[in-house]
């Protein structure tokens, strides 16, 4: 809104030219979600807490887990305004890459903010029953789709993703294509779920993996950069750059109070809607291929529930008796009950997270 009421006005103040730069935009962005963070984060703390909305720890979880039974949960909300503000301040909102990745959003905000509440407020144990919220996911995968199939600025290119390491090359899902979209948004919104386990583990990854697409989507949008790498060049994606950079900041500013020993948790508040913004980022860039690099640590931590359960499945139903591949699944608590101390874990996983998001940008110039 800001950026829509200054930005004509630059006839009159030359300095007002500095709002048609992407990059100042994202670098403005990005502070104000950090401050917004660090201004709210007591305050949105404090309320959760004289409202007794504090987590409850699974008795099947690690036993060291225990200590953390009451921490206020719901916190998520910090980071969706944290990043909802600037990017209504300073983003381009006729865009239709913003309009999108803010509906995913939201929409999966509001989602996480109804099984949080039925959770921890109405003491609902399992909270929202599991096909309503895939059914909120697959109907935000549905909606993203309609979106990309029925407005004419993805008119040739609706169906295709760009595959990593091949030249001038790009996979046509066809009419496969909405399956596509439906797994990598509800995929991903799950992944970064499961992966919120550990203090500061998701939120630590979430803002490698944004600031990542950050770098994708600017690419994208410029002509000289694109043809330069030889990737799909996306006209006006690079106002997701906006998006991205308020989204790292509001993780990294919420990181400030997640981090061991956590003050407050996110909630599937934060992880749905944040997973789902990820996920719909990958469509929107059509790199969905290049998210399971980017995003490699979810991924893992999808893949270990999996195996976990199937195998489980598999061997009780050959033998009676269900047996596991892993001391627990998600693999983080693998490594916790393996020994590793909860810090070291995430530590660890934010490093092979930084790893991945180096290796993902390699494979824009080998090809």
């Amino acid at each position: 809104m800001l950026y829509h009421f200054l930005y004509p006005l630059k006839s009159y103040w030359s300095a007002l030219n500095i709002l048609q730069y992407i990059t100042f935009r994202s670098a403005t962005a990005a502070i104000a979600a950090l401050l917004i963070s660090f201004i709210f984060g007591p305050k949105v703390i404090h309320m959760l807490k004289s409202r007794h909305i504090g987590e409850k720890i699974r008795s099947t979880g690690p036993e060291s887990h225990q200590h953390k039974q009451g921490t206020p949960t719901m916190g998520g909300v910090l980071i969706i305004i944290a990043v909802l503000l600037p990017t209504l301040l300073f983003a381009n909102l006729k865009s239709h890459f913003i309009q999108i990745i803010l509906f995913s959003t939201v929409w999966m905000g509001l989602v996480g903010f109804l099984d949080d509440y039925l959770k921890v407020v109405r003491k609902v144990e399992k909270g929202l029953i599991a096909r309503y919220k895939l059914f909120g996911q697959v109907m935000l995968g549905m909606v993203i789709c309609c979106w990309i199939y029925f407005q004419g600025y993805w008119e040739g290119i609706h169906s295709i993703t760009s595959v990593p390491f091949l030249k001038n090359y790009n996979l046509d899902f066809g009419i496969f294509y909405p399956i596509i979209i439906l797994l990598v948004v509800v995929g991903t919104s799950n992944a970064v779920n499961l992966t919120d386990g550990l203090d500061g583990l998701a939120t630590g990854l979430l803002a490698i993996a944004f600031t990542v697409f950050g770098a994708v989507a600017y690419i994208s949008g410029r002509v000289d950069f694109s043809n330069y790498l030889n990737i799909l060049y996306l006209p006006g994606a690079g106002e997701l750059t906006i998006f991205t950079s308020a989204m790292a900041g509001a993780c990294l500013g919420f990181l400030w109070f997640n981090s061991a020993p956590a003050q407050v948790f996110m909630g599937d508040v934060g992880s749905l809607s944040t997973g789902a913004a990820l996920g719909t980022l990958a469509v929107l860039l059509k790199k969905e291929l290049l998210l399971i690099i980017i995003g490699g640590v979810f991924v893992w931590e999808a893949c270990s529930v999996l195996l976990q359960v199937g195998y489980y499945r598999w061997t009780k139903s050959r033998t009676g008796e269900g047996k596991r591949i892993f001391n627990m699944a998600p693999i983080h608590h693998h490594f916790e009950l393996a020994g590793w101390q909860e810090t070291k874990v995430v530590v660890r996983f934010w490093i092979i997270g930084i790893l991945l998001a180096l290796f993902s940008l390699t494979t824009f110039k080998i090809r």
